[in-house]
């Protein structure tokens, strides 16, 4: 009688133990995943047109934000403009570059290089219908969405305090992967246009 006490307390014992192990995993995990969302990887889902056909609204894109500096060509999400909301665009140009709109071919041009921007522009989209020239401040970006008509980017923000800049402080990450929805899921590089900026 005493050996089956024994073994039932053994029992419940390992039960309790089983059980603290599986909370305190489960709190882990709840914690590394916080973690992870807070400093590394960030989901982010597509509010608007702005980015069409690259990013369709209500996709869902993974960022990096340990990524380092953005680049030309990256898309990035960052703090928008005038509500601080999060807003994702492209990046065109980078401090001290000089983005102009446009050549004779209705191209878009950094320091003097036209992009060819078909790979990733909305079709039938010019690079941009309104014109400008501006000088990116170091430490600054100029971005664009790629559905240039229903975009409103730097060039919607020229005439405030800003100049339609943003500040490369306040870029969360770089867009890695549009993981949903699955049957679109694509993993993003910077077009091959940018490595041609000098």
């Amino acid at each position: 009688m005493a050996v089956t006490k024994k073994a039932e307390g053994v029992g419940k014992e390992k039960k309790k133990g089983g059980f603290r192990e599986t909370v305190l995993l489960l709190v882990l995990g709840v914690g590394i995943a916080l973690l992870l969302q807070a400093f590394v990887v960030g989901s982010f889902y597509i509010p608007s047109v702005s980015m069409e056909n690259t990013l369709l609204v209500n996709d869902r894109v993974f960022v990096n934000k340990l990524a380092g500096k953005p680049e030309r060509g990256d898309i990035v999400v960052f703090k928008g403009w005038n509500t601080g909301e999060d807003t994702i665009k492209r990046v065109i140009g980078i401090g001290g570059d000089k983005v102009v709109c446009c050549d004779s071919k209705k191209r878009i041009t950094v320091n003097g290089t036209p992009l060819e921007e078909t790979s990733y522009l909305y079709p039938g989209d010019y690079a941009s219908g309104d014109k400008f020239s501006v000088t990116v401040p170091p430490g600054k970006l100029w971005l664009m969405g790629d559905h240039r008509s229903a975009s409103a980017d730097s060039r919607a923000h020229m005439d405030e305090a800003g100049g339609g800049f943003i500040s490369e402080n306040d870029v969360i990450g770089k867009a890695v992967v549009r993981y949903w929805p699955l049957s679109r899921g694509y993993l993003f590089s910077r077009p091959d246009t940018f490595d041609k900026v000098k």
